[in-house]
């Protein structure tokens, strides 16, 4: 057994969990935060059987592309004697999945 551990743009949840429902996998959905953009992420739990990791990649990568985003994150100016922040803008490549596949000793679903 594993346990799949997809860190996933908020955009991309939906079409992903009903394209992993359709082709039979359970998902649980977690809330989650970026740490570079402070944006919203989705962070799904996928357990399945040994031979299905690929079935389960292809579903992930056919969902879940990168995409340019122009952002403002909010830095500190280094040195400053107070809270400064320099807003600037920068072009940022945003989406894809991270995705963490760990062995799992028993699953059990009730």
């Amino acid at each position: 057994m594993k346990l799949v551990v997809a860190v996933i743009q908020d955009r991309d949840s939906i079409d992903l969990l009903e394209e992993l429902m359709e082709a039979g996998y359970r998902a649980t959905k977690l809330s989650s935060t970026g740490g570079f953009l402070r944006e919203g992420n989705t962070t799904l739990l996928i357990g399945c059987d040994d031979e299905d990791i690929e079935e389960v990649f292809g579903v992930i990568e056919s969902v879940c592309r990168t995409r340019d985003q122009v952002v403002t994150p909010i830095t500190p100016v280094r040195g400053s004697t107070g809270d400064s922040f320099i807003p600037y803008s920068v072009e940022v490549t945003v989406g894809g999945a991270t995705v963490f596949v760990l062995d799992v000793e028993q699953f059990f679903h009730v």
